[in-house]
């Protein structure tokens, strides 16, 4: 009886060991999770606040334009190539769809909102390693939110940035349509180069997959 009771004691100070074991594991495992996803809200909250910098800069330098450069005190920061020339654009980016009207002003809004909840879906959904993408949404909704910020708030929006090279001329712009810009540039070459990288990578990793299986076989 006296071996039974010590057989059972044992066994019961074995089941609380790795009871203990598991709970301290459970909540190891449980930290790392929300170290790692207060991680990754940090870096999604750095671009966003980025973001809302270069938003400000937009603003700001279009205030700028508005006090100095609004009654035709046209600037030439780099002779025969960039000036400061003040414009209304009621169209879209570089001047385009200028004879829209007040249909043309609500529907750009409308439409620049769904494109900033679009963008904001994929920045949420893109995985934190993946600083290109995050990078160029950044730049997306910055640029778009200045935009559609003069918008609603003037009916148009300010450009006043003007590059040129002897008779060529780049349609006027201003900060919010090079962030614009940047961004769908970085967005269009992870689409075309990086994830054909990625797809080549995973076809040559399956066929050496394949081919250490099928040497196992043999073997």
């Amino acid at each position: 009886m006296g071996q039974s009771h010590h057989r059972t004691s044992g066994g019961e100070a074995a089941s609380g060991n790795l009871e203990v074991a598991w709970n301290m594991d459970t909540e190891f495992n449980g930290a790392n999770l929300n170290t790692g996803a207060r991680t990754r809200a940090g870096w999604r909250a750095g671009y966003l606040l980025a973001s809302f910098g270069i938003y400000m800069v937009d603003q700001s330098s279009k205030a700028w334009a508005v006090r100095t450069l609004r009654f035709g005190d046209d600037r030439a920061i780099v002779r025969n190539f960039l000036d400061f020339v003040y414009t209304e654009n009621r169209g879209i980016a570089f001047g385009q769809l200028q004879e829209s009207g007040t249909f043309g002003r609500w529907f750009f809004v409308v439409l620049a909102i769904a494109a900033a909840i679009a963008v904001l879906y994929y920045f949420v959904r893109t995985p934190r390693n993946d600083d290109r993408v995050l990078g160029a949404c950044a730049l997306l909704l910055a640029g778009i939110a200045g935009n559609l910020t003069d918008r609603v708030r003037l009916g148009y929006v300010i450009d006043f940035i003007v590059l040129h090279a002897g008779s060529w001329h780049w349609p006027t712009f201003n900060v919010a349509d090079a962030s614009i810009s940047i961004g769908a540039l970085l967005l269009a070459y992870d689409l075309l180069f990086e994830r054909n990288k990625k797809r080549v990578v995973s076809g040559q990793l399956s066929v050496a997959s394949d081919a250490a299986s099928e040497d196992i076989t043999n073997h």
